[in-house]
């Protein structure tokens, strides 16, 4: 069955009540749908960074050195970061001109499909090729849903909605964790069937998100408030401009300071933090040889070793971006990110220079975690407050991935300081002095903050 959406001008039944004793069937329905697209849109992100390592090592053949598996590893995710630029581009105008859940059904679609046919990659150049186009479909869906969100809830619920939205998007991240250690396992136990890896069957499992779009297509309706901004055949063709994104003064300056405030977060996730597991590879790998484990025992040891630091780094940031909804509606959104950019900056470089034991990992990767995740709560709160209705997907996509295109250059960076510039320390050093390096980026979001307009209290510009 439907569930008719309260059309959005209704005022809160009791604006002294919780913010979810505001909300109807069909807003948690909205809220559902929404996580569960999110939440597989980062599986999928999180099988592929656990996935990368040995699917590198496996495409490159036996002659790749370890040094070549990282480098072309970051190649692999710098291709895949631009198609998520791309996609997000491409649905973020999508979602403004033919609706929010239209568009996030063709990205769900899209994103499964090539996870799917990643399993099948042969070398590295069909590998990136899959990478790319998933990343297209990864790339749009987070915009349109936010904008859904946003647009549906009472303004009071809106932004505890949207940090929970991003808080449980950790539950598809620590979902692919616990399937790599489950299949580092097997892998490890010599129980998977012919030829298959274990990086083979996690993109097998990442195709099954496509059965949500079903749900989709029948249950979820566009939002009233988004039908009324198209209402005529004048406003829809305005929806989804550039023109007017880039001609209108305001618009313009909310978008380049988002852009600016995407950069270093991103940048310091995808270049940065989701690189801890290969680093945890390299730090560790040397201990279990000293133990005259066969490679098959090493190779399963070190996949679920890599399973734990991913699902300890997202129970961190799942909590970092809970807290960061929880401090911003206390101190506003600009106090809330500078703390969290000076957080990142301190835990990602002291966790890539100091860890070196296995008890370090449980707890300088969480804390990792939590510091570098704050922000994307941040993100998912700050970035459709910024924008009207009919260019909030958008405006929210070109944020968040034209910022990537920037960050594209991080996963590059990094795989050339590894290689190039602090090769010759080996490669352990290598990845301390590339990780302590990186974390420069950070610094651009505290030099853009302070031209970020406060929009603690105050409803979606229309």
């Amino acid at each position: 069955m439907h569930y008719p959406e309260p059309p959005p001008e209704l005022p809160p039944r009791d604006n002294d009540q919780p913010w979810w004793r505001l909300l109807t069937r069909y807003h948690w329905f909205v809220l559902v749908v929404a996580a569960l697209g999110w939440l597989f849109d980062t599986m999928d992100q999180q099988l592929f960074t656990l996935a990368r390592n040995p699917a590198m090592t496996d495409l490159l053949g036996p002659e790749a050195s370890k040094t070549t598996i990282d480098e072309y590893g970051a190649y692999a995710t710098s291709i895949f970061i631009v198609g998520w630029a791309t996609g997000g581009l491409l649905f973020g105008v999508l979602g403004d001109r033919i609706g929010r859940a239209r568009t996030m059904m063709i990205t769900i679609l899209l994103y499964s499909l090539f996870t799917g046919l990643s399993a099948l990659s042969q070398t590295f150049w069909d590998f990136a090729l899959y990478r790319f186009l998933t990343g297209l479909g990864v790339g749009g869906e987070f915009a349109v849903g936010v904008a859904l969100v946003a647009e549906v809830m009472p303004d009071k619920a809106r932004p505890h909605a949207l940090g929970w939205l991003q808080a449980l998007s950790a539950v598809g991240n620590i979902t692919a964790a616990l399937i790599n250690i489950s299949l580092g396992i097997a892998e490890g136990e010599g129980m998977l069937s012919g030829d298959w890896k274990a990086w083979q069957m996690m993109f097998v499992i990442g195709a099954v998100p496509a059965l949500l779009a079903v749900v989709i297509r029948y249950r979820l309706r566009e939002p009233e408030r988004w039908q009324q901004a198209v209402a005529t055949q004048g406003a829809r063709q305005k929806a989804g401009s550039m023109r007017e994104l880039f001609g209108d003064p305001r618009w313009r300056k909310h978008t380049l300071i988002g852009l600016g405030l995407a950069v270093p977060g991103v940048v310091g996730l995808w270049g940065i933090g989701f690189f801890s597991y290969d680093f945890v590879r390299a730090v560790f790998r040397q201990t279990y040889e000293q133990q005259g484990l066969s490679p098959e025992e090493i190779r399963g040891k070190l996949t679920q070793l890599v399973g734990i630091v991913s699902v300890l780094q997202n129970i961190g940031g799942a909590l970092g971006i809970y807290a960061f909804k929880a401090v911003t509606e206390k101190i506003g959104r600009k106090p809330a990110f500078a703390a969290a950019f000076l957080l990142a900056i301190l835990s990602t470089s002291g966790t890539f220079w100091f860890l070196q034991h296995f008890s370090d990992v449980f707890w300088m990767i969480p804390l990792m975690g939590f510091c570098q995740l704050m922000l994307f709560g941040g993100y998912a709160i700050y970035f459709p407050e910024l924008f009207p209705t009919r260019l909030r997907s958008t405006g929210t996509s070109f944020c968040y991935n034209v910022g990537r295109y920037i960050s594209a250059i991080g996963p590059l960076t990094m795989g050339q300081l590894i290689s190039t510039v602090f090769g010759h320390h080996g490669q352990i050093m290598a990845w301390r002095y590339t990780g302590v390096t990186m974390c420069s980026f950070f610094l651009i979001g505290l030099l853009v903050l302070p031209l970020a307009p406060e929009t603690r209290g105050q409803p979606l510009p229309e």
